[in-house]
């Protein structure tokens, strides 16, 4: 399976709160901080929820 790197280039300071928990589930917590997840659909759909708060990567 592919894998990716994401990693949260934006605060999540006044988002909606869905937006955060997103976050969180991703395993971002601070700026900077990179994650490799699998490059499955559930993934996929987290990430496009959050697309404009983190860049993406093919790892």
């Amino acid at each position: 399976m592919a894998k990716i790197k994401v990693k949260k280039v934006k605060s999540a300071i006044n988002r909606s709160k869905r937006q955060k928990l997103t976050l969180e589930a991703l395993g971002l917590r601070k700026i900077g901080q990179v994650v490799e997840h699998d490059a499955t659909p559930n993934i996929l759909g987290m990430v496009k929820k959050v697309e404009h708060l983190v860049s993406v990567e093919e790892a």
